[in-house]
């Protein structure tokens, strides 16, 4: 019997240890990514130079005696060309966010993750950082091979230029950020001549430190590990929804043939299996193992894919901007009912705010009573409350104002009634109000402070006059 018995070879893959196999959501493992082009990429780096230019220039436009933008946290005024907004006016800021939230929902229905692919300022920043390593070290199969070796007097040379770069992007990204809260003239003129402030050079330090740290070494573990927006986009993603997708029908079997072969004859697919579309991927997927959270829908695997299947005389798009249904052969439905939830949301908010921000008063009153004695008996025997009003110019000019009062029969006004009020000034002013017991029906009364400007601007606030209780 055993003569009869056939050996039989156990041909399976031997597989390296656990601990020796590659690891692509180990932060330890480093991603060699390889430069690719292409019709996305263009769009990609086209997109990032203008968001770029507009990020760096944005703090230097001129409007009137400062910048255009400064939100100045110091004094609580928040600058946007002609409009000035306070700490009360924050509302419109929160309103803002929740716009953006909206878009974001919209465009991840719609698109995919094509924010983080093309508009994310990590994908951004990291693209530009990895422009520098590839000029300064080489390819990433070079880059590869030499950090497998031991570092030589030329490599360290290279190395430093690329991190002395690095530091230099870094540091320019943080004086700009920080541009936007402090003028951006006085910011670059004292950082350099070390006259800042410490908070002005903790801030750009931490800038710095961020980019340089995020896009210079993190990179896809930000996008893989840290980042929230991979995590819920599967509450926004359906079989509707425009992805990077491998088209499995016509890629498979995959596997290398030369340029003449005819793929049928020899049972294969279009997939070549060249592996491009991994070695060029910012996250080091496999778009071929199909829809996973860390793909950004960069579309480098499609533009590396493209150029493969040029090449060998097939048709584009065996990877491609698709749909699971199209991917399955049926219907894609743009137009559905959640995505059209969130544009309507997303409008209904933006006109909101746009209202808002059209009908932000130009100056504020408020009012405080004199918490310490709620009112007194002076020597004309009246009875007297005292106020603290504070008046805010929110314009860019200085006005005059006029305060007055209604709710109260023949009082007296004790103070100023005409003030003039600096732009951006909070302007407190003292004043006391007295009433002949006589004219006063109850302990207390409703009362409203009037603040008018010369251009007809009024506003009231309710306040009370306490004869007792």
């Amino acid at each position: 019997m055993d003569k009869d018995r056939i050996n039989v070879k156990d041909v399976t893959p031997k597989q390296a240890p656990p601990s020796q196999r590659e690891d692509r959501f180990n932060p330890s493992n480093r991603i060699y990514v390889r430069a690719s082009s292409g019709m996305y990429q263009k769009l990609r780096r086209y997109g990032a130079w203008i968001l770029l230019a507009l990020f760096a220039l944005t703090p230097w436009v001129p409007y009137g005696e400062r910048q255009a933008i400064l939100l100045d946290i110091g004094q609580q005024q928040f600058n946007f060309f002609g409009t000035t907004l306070y700490p009360q006016d924050l509302t419109l800021l929160a309103l803002l966010f929740m716009i953006a939230a909206f878009a974001l929902f919209f465009l991840t229905t719609f698109l995919g993750r094509v924010w983080c692919g093309y508009l994310c300022p990590q994908t951004v920043w990291t693209f530009m950082y990895i422009w520098f390593e590839e000029k300064l070290e080489g390819s990433a199969n070079k880059r590869r091979k030499q950090d497998s070796q031991k570092l030589a007097s030329n490599l360290l040379l290279r190395k430093t230029l690329k991190h002395l770069a690095w530091i230099g992007i870094a540091i320019v990204t943080g004086l700009t950020f920080v541009g936007y809260f402090i003028p951006s003239t006085e910011l670059w003129v004292d950082f350099f001549t070390l006259n800042a402030s410490f908070w002005a050079y903790f801030w750009v330090l931490f800038f710095a430190g961020c980019t340089y740290a995020n896009a210079g070494w993190m990179r896809s573990i930000v996008c893989i590990h840290m980042c929230p927006y991979a995590r819920f986009q599967s509450a926004m993603f359906d079989k509707d929804t425009f992805i990077v997708g491998y088209d499995t029908k016509r890629g498979e079997s995959r596997g290398p043939r030369s340029r003449k072969a005819d793929p049928k004859q020899l049972g294969l697919g279009d997939c070549i299996d060249c592996n491009l579309c991994v070695q060029v991927c910012p996250t080091g997927i496999d778009i071929r193992d199909g829809l996973q959270y860390e793909c950004i829908n960069c579309g480098a695997c499609i533009d590396a894919c493209d150029t493969t299947m040029q090449r060998m005389n097939y048709d584009k798009g065996l990877i491609s901007y698709t749909t699971e249904h199209k991917l399955e052969g049926t219907h894609t439905k743009i137009m559905r009912p959640k995505l059209i939830g969130y544009g309507l949301i997303m409008i209904l908010m933006l006109g909101g705010f746009l209202a808002q921000i059209a009908s932000v008063d130009p100056a504020g009153l408020t009012v405080l009573r004199d918490r310490s004695q709620l009112y007194r008996s002076n020597s004309d025997g009246y009875i007297e409350n005292t106020y603290t009003l504070k008046v805010i110019n929110k314009t860019q000019q200085p006005q005059q104002y006029t305060l007055s009062v209604e709710g109260l029969n023949k009082e007296k006004w004790y103070g100023r009634q005409t003030i003039n009020v600096a732009p951006g000034e909070v302007f407190s002013l003292p004043i006391s109000l007295g009433v002949n017991p006589d004219e006063l029906s109850s302990s207390v009364t409703h009362i409203e402070f009037i603040l008018n400007d010369a251009q007809g601007f009024s506003t009231v606030t309710e306040s009370r006059f306490i004869k007792q209780l």
